[in-house]
């Protein structure tokens, strides 16, 4: 366990303070989490704040910011997601992907991201947090063909509503729903939703120490 075993470098976030961040979000969004998926959590994001002084895989830098604007933005859908086989469509660090599959062992997901420097970062968390119910595909998310179609499919800030959902629509099971993270309320998008999707709710998240916009759009087939 990366965070049980490292040593505290000089300047760094204290290990404990984080420890306590992640289960007090936990705690106040009332997800149930075991201890031993939240410490992987803290690992993923070591690995992440890591590989991102060389490959600028976010604009987030500070492990505490991490915490609350990846993090427990990604876990804030959890009680939305559809178990059974679940996509993150264009995941880049693997958000919500790697969160949602820490905390779900028993569903099986797949990242997808076209980007090469992108998924050799999923394919390497992969391997460091033994995540043996995820794959990664490198991939466009038009030409990507799977054997089975998916329960749920996910994403975060990729395109406009109508843009993800067209473009995923061969991926979603009959049954499945779609999950459209977004931030202030996209009034907008809601007006331009393709034929052959229909809107099921708009939930307002509240991700603990974000002061911001948190929106889910959920919709499924007609």
């Amino acid at each position: 366990m990366l965070y049980g075993n490292r040593r505290q470098k000089r300047g760094e976030v204290p290990v404990i303070s984080l420890v306590q961040s992640l289960n007090h979000g936990l705690s106040v969004m009332d997800l149930d989490i075991e201890q031993t998926a939240a410490n992987r959590m803290l690992d993923y994001l070591d690995i992440l704040a890591k590989w991102n002084r060389v490959y600028n895989l976010t604009a987030v830098r500070k492990p505490e910011q991490m915490l609350t604007r990846h993090l427990l933005d990604s876990l804030a859908i959890l009680p939305f997601v559809k178990a059974g086989r679940i996509i993150d469509v264009g995941s880049g660090a693997g958000l919500p992907g790697i969160p949602l599959a820490l905390a779900m062992p028993e569903s099986q997901f797949v990242l997808l991201d076209s980007n090469s420097k992108k998924t050799r970062f999923l394919q390497q968390a992969k391997a460091d947090l033994e995540l043996d119910n995820l794959e990664v595909v490198h991939d466009r998310v038009e030409e990507y063909r799977p054997e089975a179609a998916f329960d749920t499919v996910v994403s975060r800030a990729y395109s406009s509503l109508s843009g993800m959902l067209e473009s995923t629509a061969h991926l979603l099971a009959p049954e499945g729903i779609n999950l459209a993270m977004k931030g202030v309320y996209p009034l907008a998008e809601l007006d331009a939703i393709p034929s052959g999707f229909k809107l099921e709710a708009v939930e307002k998240l509240e991700v603990p120490g974000l002061d911001a916009d948190r929106h889910l759009v959920i919709l499924h087939r007609e």
